[in-house]
């Protein structure tokens, strides 16, 4: 499967935002806990791109595929 710039850029955008509120504020999503992503999925995603990350994020980690991302997760400032 071959991603298109935009794809990879939105994937590695999602990848290291970090959660602007919550429980888990200042975490990067993609390691946000999975209990954590199925209760968004369950009580509906924040709407914007902060909610189609948290959705792509859900997506990751349903599928198995976090461990392989980690590699796109940047060094902490």
């Amino acid at each position: 499967m071959v991603f298109e710039d935009q794809d990879s850029e939105a994937l590695l955008a999602a990848v290291n935002q970090v959660m602007p509120f919550g429980k888990y504020k200042g975490r990067r999503l993609l390691e946000l806990p999975e209990p954590y992503l199925v209760w968004f999925k369950q009580q509906g995603f924040p709407s914007g791109k902060l909610g189609d990350q948290l959705a792509l994020m859900y997506e990751v980690k349903l599928n198995g595929l976090e461990g392989m991302l980690r590699p796109l997760l940047r060094p902490e400032r």
